[in-house]
């Protein structure tokens, strides 16, 4: 082995390091858990002789490249932006703080959030809280602005607070911190959702239905509360009911250093499903 050939290696590992990074950090993930899925379904067919599934795998293939191009266009060019931008070497060897903080959600961070969520339900004081899990949500962060500060029931009132620079759009929540506020949603197209709800609603289950993440809304009309959550919208919510629904992304905290090939529902989504 040669100098050149170390030096061969040493650059791929280092590729495949910052491609496996981008994949986690943004919903790419999401696409390659589908992929390994249609991986694993071509390899079925082909085992048990299934000439038709096989036959559209191939066919559509050169296809799904094509449109997951499409699809993740904004984190491929944001991706190259910062590969222009950082120092692939520093970056390499620098220790990676936000990795142990993202977790999961403390009892004290649900507690701030259900505090201020009820405040300002008493006095009709719309708000649009998203509560980020396992698919990032960097995408929409990056149509706000920055705040990345610590969770309290009095910072996420001040943000809604009308005639505020913050109070429009909807804030980011990650790790126990607010890291985004005015951020832009995608809207729902869905008609199930009722006419009499407005933007904010919609907003709602349109972040619900690209991501995993939770969404808290307080009706700026009626002050009722709800949340929105795979595609799904749950309205007319008690401070308890509330409570209850944001178990399932406490409970990710204590589940988050754990790592699991197949991760099913676990006992709250499941209490909270039925």
């Amino acid at each position: 082995m040669t100098i050149t050939d170390i030096l061969d290696i040493l650059i791929v590992s280092v590729l495949i390091y910052e491609i496996a990074r981008w994949i986690k950090n943004t919903r790419a993930w999401t696409l390659l858990k589908g992929i390994m899925l249609l991986v694993f379904v071509a390899m079925a067919a082909y085992v048990f002789q299934l000439h038709t599934i096989s036959w559209l795998i191939n066919n559509t293939m050169g296809v799904g490249v094509t449109a997951a191009i499409i699809v993740f266009q904004p984190e491929l060019r944001n991706a190259l932006e910062q590969l222009g931008r950082k120092n692939p070497i520093v970056n390499l060897f620098s220790s990676d703080e936000s990795r142990d903080e993202k977790i999961g959600y403390t009892d004290r961070t649900i507690q701030e959030i259900v505090r201020a969520t009820i405040e300002m339900s008493k006095v009709k004081t719309g708000a649009l809280i998203v509560l980020e899990r396992e698919v990032p949500l960097g995408e929409y962060e990056r149509t706000g602005i920055p705040v990345d500060a610590k969770m309290s029931s009095q910072l996420l009132i001040n943000i809604f607070e009308h005639n505020t620079p913050l109070h429009d759009g909807a804030v980011i929540v990650r790790s126990n911190r607010i890291v985004s506020a005015t951020c832009y949603l995608p809207l729902s197209d869905s008609l199930e959702i009722g006419k009499e709800l407005g933007t904010r609603h919609r907003a709602a289950v349109g972040i619900s239905e690209v991501s995993d993440s939770v969404t808290i809304v307080v009706s700026e009309e009626t002050g009722g509360i709800s949340i929105a959550q795979g595609g799904r919208i749950y309205r007319g919510l008690t401070p308890q009911q509330l409570r209850d629904r944001l178990a399932v992304v406490k409970s990710d905290y204590s589940d988050g250093r754990k790592f699991r090939l197949w991760k099913g529902l676990n006992r709250n989504e499941r209490k909270i499903r039925k």
